[in-house]
């Protein structure tokens, strides 16, 4: 589900290679044996052999052959091909000496039996609804069994209405539409790609009252306004389409019959009509050629500046005169995802758990969306395999697996965690999430405590294309890029000044989504991204001759992840203690509590502010009466919220944390001196720390979202939204709600630091 960022320029390379030059990035230095978080001298000492076995039978030829093999056919939910990639993985990790098998569970998956877009009025237009071969693409005449372009989990209808254009249909849109006396209400919304996960498209615009929704992607943002479109380059070509899930994941991830119980023979199921993820009006995905005549037949009012995309036309708002008849029909029945879980018991500790995941299945050939992840994972595999026959055995089980189902809703994942909720709980120590990979540089987001851990990881692995590490390319990158966005050398400054990447937080849109927001098991997301040419995102052009051209030509970068993740997973699972610095982790929560603050200050000011414009009637005297426009609507006084306890709260977050990193440190110098009580007593900590962080209440609408610190927001969808129950209340000006949920955050908090206090304490 993941997607990339822009292909870097070469401006920027080179600006980035001559900060590595001139030493202003010194983070090169491979660790030294006394280096490595959590390993005393010796133990660093003999992981660096370790990790140099590991790094010498990955192979680029490998991941080149599974991704042609894994990618030949299309492998959606329901495929025959999915399945025999399932059984492909799983003779490939027992081969290599895992304990592995095939977890089934059954999930409801409709496919579409009828699908059509017609413009019948003011002149006829039939959509293609189809991406048809492309030269020198291999797999793209493949579409026997290919599902059409769809979006799952919107509803069945036959509908024909009047078209309107709602820009990226999110929430700010609907607010300029009603300040235009727009009303959507009866007519079929046409939105773009962009501004928000596509599920919320459909979702807000059934909430305004429209009766089915368009979704196409602009050639603005990934088509020829980005690059040369498909075969000449690798942007999106004019009749490729972006599929995708609809599945309201704000509410929950997984099977929408199973919420929160694994999806097995038994288990009770929700009627189609009680299943709250489930969309209310039709919708699906079109291309910008299919588009093109919609947009081109609609009139009313200019758009916005801002609406107006790539195409060559004026941009129209409507609604009207075009008129639409859509048709989805589906088959709502349940289907079959096969999960590959391999595993390796630990010698010391068994029954703690270092799990990796990426899934196997995409919207049709997915060599980039999953596959490249995938390959990567299974390189890993093979090659800690080897390890293992040669006589090492991690000190902690290692836990690999291959998801099936993640594009309609993150299936497979969600079954699995809630199926295992309870031994996982008790056993998982840390998740590490890929899902796509391209070439550029390492994107990392997960638990600031894993921050510095991460980074040394990263600095002991070489970039494929500079030949420095891929923290100082990494590092590069975000002070160049702040340097060119702020205008500042202090703001690239800031950016990774301690030397360390700076973890994004996590929100949604991929594997991890159940065990760190829902079971609350830390977790960590990692690809590389910023310089291949992808614009096929979710299409049948997502193939493996668009990768080897495209994207990472060399699997040089695939390699480059395995050894980053392998990294991750063998140290995690063979660290003497299980590696974290908690300051960081305390020095981000102080970061969002001072957001919040500044939050309500600003929204404060900004009410004042518009009241004034109001009083003036500033926007009576700068109207257009070509086009008018009536003023935001007034709104109540922001009170001052009792930030107090939150505050104590973030103040003692950072006391403990201090104490327990100078407790750590002090264990992890004194190595094997160190008492074995003492270790475990700080590693039994480690192990489930990050559930205090939950609330089994979980936030509010939403009591699957159990995490309390990170969750997908409401009107983001895959963007997270941090403190989320505090911050959505106040973005939604629910001040008793936001007051609530300080109190709620705040325990949390404190007994995150509590935990801590006690793993340090003299017995």
């Amino acid at each position: 589900m993941s997607f990339t960022i822009p292909r870097a320029s070469s401006a920027l390379i080179t600006a980035m290679v001559a900060l590595s030059v001139a030493g202003v990035v010194t983070a090169d230095a491979p660790g030294g044996a006394n280096d490595l978080e959590g390993f005393s001298s010796a133990a660093a000492a003999a992981e660096m052999r370790l990790e140099q076995r590991f790094d010498a039978d990955l192979s680029a030829a490998d991941l080149r052959t599974w991704m042609q093999q894994m990618s030949s056919a299309p492998n959606h939910v329901g495929s025959a091909h999915d399945k025999a990639n399932a059984e492909f993985q799983l003779a490939k990790f027992r081969e290599w000496g895992w304990d592995a098998s095939i977890e089934t569970f059954s999930v409801l998956y409709p496919t579409p039996r009828e699908v059509s877009v017609e413009l019948v009025a003011p002149t006829h237009f039939k959509a293609l609804l189809s991406e048809p071969p492309i030269e020198g693409d291999s797999t793209s005449s493949q579409t026997k069994d290919e599902l059409p372009p769809y979006n799952v989990y919107g509803a069945d209808g036959d509908v024909t209405a009047e078209l309107i254009y709602v820009n990226q249909g999110m929430p700010d849109d609907y607010k300029e539409l009603e300040r235009a006396g727009i009303s959507v209400k009866g007519k079929i919304a046409l939105t773009r790609y962009g501004g928000g996960w596509r599920g919320l498209k459909p979702k807000l615009a059934y909430e305004h009252g429209a009766v089915g929704c368009l979704i196409y992607s602009d050639p603005r943002d990934d088509g020829y306004g980005a690059g040369d479109t498909y075969p000449k380059g690798g942007f999106r070509p004019r009749d490729a389409v972006q599929r995708g899930s609809v599945q309201d994941l704000t509410l929950y991830s997984g099977d929408p019959l199973t919420p929160g119980v694994g999806a097995v023979p038994g288990a009770k199921r929700l009627a189609l009509k009680d299943a709250k993820t489930l969309l209310k009006i039709p919708v699906l995905p079109i291309s910008y050629a299919d588009a093109e005549p919609l947009l081109a037949a609609l009139g009313g009012r200019v758009a916005p500046a801002a609406w107006r995309g790539g195409l060559p036309l004026t941009y129209h708002i409507g609604p009207g005169p075009a008129q639409v008849h859509m048709k989805v029909l589906s088959d709502w029945n349940q289907k079959p995802i096969y999960d590959v879980v391999a595993k390796i018991k630990g010698s010391d500790e068994p029954d703690r758990w270092i799990i990796r995941g990426n899934h196997h299945d995409g919207w049709v050939f997915g060599a980039m969306d999953p596959l490249a992840g995938q390959v990567a994972l299974m390189a890993e595999a093979k090659s800690i395999g080897k390890l293992l026959k040669e006589g090492w055995r991690p000190r902690r089980t290692l836990v690999y697996s291959s998801w099936d189902g993640e594009e309609p809703g993150l299936l497979g994942s969600t079954e699995w965690a809630e199926q295992h909720a309870a031994e996982l709980k008790v056993k998982a120590v840390m998740y590490v999430n890929s899902d796509t990979n391209g070439r550029g540089f390492l994107q990392a987001e997960g638990s600031r405590a894993l921050q510095h851990f991460l980074s040394e990881v990263a600095r002991d692995v070489k970039d494929p294309e500079t030949g420095a590490s891929v923290l100082t390319r990494a590092l590069a990158h975000r002070r160049v890029s702040a340097y060119d966005s702020a205008g500042s050398g202090d703001s690239a400054a800031r950016a990774g000044a301690n030397g360390d990447l700076v973890l994004g937080a996590l929100g949604s849109g991929s594997d991890y989504t159940p065990f760190l927001q829902h079971l609350g098991i830390n977790s960590v997301n990692l690809g590389f991204e910023g310089e291949s040419q992808y614009g096929v995102y979710h299409s049948a052009y997502d193939s493996f001759d668009h990768y080897r051209r495209f994207v990472d030509p060399t699997f040089e970068y695939g390699v480059a992840l395995a050894k980053v993740a392998g990294r991750i997973m063998l140290r995690a699972s063979q660290a003497q203690l299980i590696p974290v610095h908690e300051s960081d982790f305390a020095a981000s929560i102080a970061g969002y509590d001072e957001e919040l603050h500044k939050l309500a200050d600003g929204m404060r000011s900004k009410t004042r502010e518009l009241a004034k414009l109001q009083d003036d009637e500033s926007y009576k005297l700068t109207a257009n009466p070509d086009y008018p426009r009536s003023p935001p609507s007034r709104v109540a006084d922001v009170p001052y919220l009792n930030f107090a306890e939150l505050d104590n709260a973030v103040a003692k977050l950072e006391q403990s944390a201090k104490a327990f990193d100078q407790e750590y440190a002090r264990l992890d110098a004194a190595g094997d001196a160190a008492g074995s009580a003492e270790r475990e007593r700080v590693n039994s900590s480690l192990t489930i720390l990050e559930q205090n962080l939950t609330d089994s209440q979980g936030l509010p609408g939403r009591e699957w979202y159990q995490h309390m610190i990170y969750a997908p927001g409401l009107h983001t969808g895959y963007g997270v939204k941090t403190l989320p129950g505090i911050r959505e209340a106040i973005e939604e000006r629910r001040w008793d709600e936001a007051n609530q949920y300080i109190g709620v955050v705040s325990r949390a908090l404190n007994n995150y630091s509590a935990r801590m206090d006690r793993a340090i304490a003299a017995p």
